[in-house]
């Protein structure tokens, strides 16, 4: 049997790639990430020779049927996300849960993440957090989603969509009310920006913009007293 590996890539800066993560990139038989593309700019970027395929919500199940015959012909195989860590709100667990089924070594080449970073920045406390992935496109869920919330007594993060964001910083502020919070946007490029404070400043502040781009990470702190 071979190994699969879930490798972590970079979030933005592209010189935050590890040298285990370009070796294995390099030497792996086969490479799936969702999008090839950004992929592609990763391993030209630093030279590594390997030919990625695509393995999205929409193929995931004839990509790990191939994936399988590589790894029970004892090849590598490298799965990497858009950014940062595989699995963590980006396809692929499928795969993870065939190969450990067949007995498959599964190995991670840890790095960067979005969840991770934004955390340590946001100035809030670091641990025990939560991570709930994306919130829900509409704002009758994501209201739902928000008020699940209210019964957290810690930090939690999610991310959300440029086009969404203001939307749902409002949900957000209408179902918590105005507690702490960091958003984060552009980790590691050259506009990364934090916006810290009272969750109605920061909608404030992303309401009187132009334009609103890049995709964004949220931490938000625990009630206190006054807004519990």
């Amino acid at each position: 049997m071979g190994t699969l590996y879930l490798v972590a890539t970079p979030i933005g800066n592209l010189e935050d790639v590890t040298l285990r993560a370009l070796r294995v990139l390099g030497e792996a038989e086969l490479v799936l990430a969702e999008d090839t593309r950004r992929t592609r700019v990763l391993l030209e970027r630093h030279a590594v020779d390997a030919r990625p395929r695509s393995l999205h919500a929409h193929n995931e199940a004839a990509r790990t049927t191939q994936a399988l015959d590589v790894l029970a012909g004892g090849g590598a195989v490298a799965l990497v996300s858009d950014a940062g860590t595989p699995l963590l709100s980006d396809p692929g667990y499928v795969l993870v849960r065939s190969a450990l089924e067949r007995g498959v070594r599964v190995d991670h080449v840890p790095g960067p993440s979005a969840i991770l970073t934004a955390l340590v920045v946001s100035g809030l406390p670091p641990y025990p957090f939560t991570f709930l992935g994306f919130a829900p496109p509409r704002s009758a869920k994501r209201k739902k989603f928000f008020s699940r919330m209210a019964t957290y007594d810690h930090t939690v993060v999610f991310f959300e969509s440029p086009h969404r964001v203001i939307r749902s910083l409002e949900d957000l502020l209408e179902v918590l009310g105005d507690r702490p919070v960091a958003v984060a946007r552009e980790l590691t490029k050259m506009h990364e920006e934090v916006l810290r404070g009272p969750l109605s400043e920061v909608v404030a502040n992303l309401q009187g913009r132009p334009s609103i781009k890049g995709e964004f990470t949220v931490v938000i702190g625990r009630a206190s007293p006054a807004t519990s």
